[in-house]
């Protein structure tokens, strides 16, 4: 793996850098109070072209490699991971689900859309019941035809913990289209948000994540053409998996951004802070805390690079990214609790950032596969058998 930034990939990281420092960072501890993040950041990001990176440009995107988007991604996690997670959802697993497995109508209908910022997409496949067991979800479409040749899904069921859920215009969502059991009964459908019958409410009192627009989906007979299935009929399993496994990506990358920003506001802090007549850096037990975050910043960012890596050289990553993941996300957690330990007391207000650091952290090792869940796959990978 060449760890050498190209030119481009140095001016992206740079331009995220400064887009952060003068966007997002002065107003992250404000809109974590508020439980809302200023809508208008989603045009800007779409005008910096970050909503549209690895997206053909001939459908709106800004094109770009994996390694850049990984490398905006850990900048926005260093800055607000409420705002990072529009961006890998809307982008990561609902823009580049749609590029890999939508037909060409469909793509042209909402890839501009969604990467220039004019509208935003949620992830539609945690269930009340389900979770981590997302192959037994029970959110149902039947066909109804309605007399005619193309013919129509009716769509029953709720859907629970949707980032972006609110905001969304589109929804990619997992529905059961037949009897067949387990993951090989659902397909993928694409539903505006504006379809009758679909109602969307906010959850708010969140440990973490609190400017993030999460929501709970009420879907009572939502119907939308066939042509909205996204991908083959019976394959919705796999198409929620592709994006899953790129999305774990997208999940490490930003929790490098919490451990950077930790690591930072721990060296920052330590060299000011005095007691017993010096500065606390100069105390060989703080300085044991900076460096053990500093390793997992370092350790982190390497594995989640190499999943970008992997992607565009076409090899398999789907392990590396669960690896990536499981790290990542355990580090970031490790990475704030110690920096609260530098800043004593005060870590504990939110005047300082690194209490919202660790709420947002914990998280990280829920979604998008909890971190048993992670064990779970590299462990499938390297035995040949399922735990599952």
């Amino acid at each position: 793996m060449n760890l050498e930034l190209s030119a481009e990939q140095t001016a992206v990281r740079q331009l995220a850098k400064d887009f952060v420092d003068r966007e997002i960072t002065p107003y992250a501890a404000a809109w974590d109070r508020a439980e809302q993040v200023d809508r208008g950041i989603v045009k800007k990001l779409g005008d910096l072209g970050f909503l549209g990176l690895t997206v053909p440009e001939e459908y709106g995107g800004s094109g770009g490699d994996h390694l850049s988007y990984v490398l905006v991604t850990e900048e926005l996690g260093r800055g607000d991971s409420s705002v990072r997670g529009i961006v890998s959802v809307s982008l990561g697993l609902v823009a580049k689900t749609l590029a890999s497995w939508g037909d060409d109508r469909q793509k042209r209908e909402w890839l501009p859309r969604l990467t220039s910022g004019e509208a935003v997409g949620c992830f539609g496949l945690t269930e009340p019941g389900t979770g981590s067991d997302a192959g037994n979800l029970t959110t149902r479409a039947v066909r109804d035809d309605g007399g005619t040749s193309r013919g129509t899904y009716v769509i029953d069921g709720a859907k629970t913990f949707i980032t972006n859920g609110t905001w969304a215009d589109v929804v990619l969502l997992f529905a059961r289209t037949g009897d067949a059991p387990g993951h090989k009964g659902i397909s993928a459908f694409l539903v505006p948000t504006d379809t009758p019958g679909l109602q969307r409410r906010e959850i708010h009192g969140k440990l973490g994540l609190r400017g993030q627009a999460t929501a709970e989906l009420v879907l009572d007979g939502v119907r939308v053409p066939a042509a909205a299935m996204l991908g083959p009929e019976g394959k919705g399993f796999s198409v929620a998996m592709s994006a899953l496994a790129k999305g774990r990506m997208s999940v490490a990358a930003g929790c490098v951004g919490i451990a950077q920003a930790a690591l930072d506001a721990a060296v920052d802090y330590a060299g000011q802070r005095e007691q017993f007549g010096k500065p606390i850096a100069r105390h060989q037990l703080v300085q044991e805390l900076i460096s053990d975050i500093a390793v997992d910043v370092d350790a982190a960012r390497l594995l989640t690079w190499r999943v970008a890596d992997l992607i565009e050289r076409g090899e398999p990553f789907v392990t590396a990214a669960s690896q990536a993941k499981l790290f990542a996300s355990e580090a970031a957690v490790r990475a704030a609790n110690n920096a609260l330990q530098v800043f004593g007391g005060y870590g504990y207000i939110d005047e300082y950032p690194v209490g919202k650091l660790l709420r947002d952290a914990r998280v990280m090792t829920l979604y998008e596969g909890t971190s048993q869940i992670q064990k779970l796959v590299i462990g499938r990978a390297l035995t040949g058998v399922s735990a599952f």
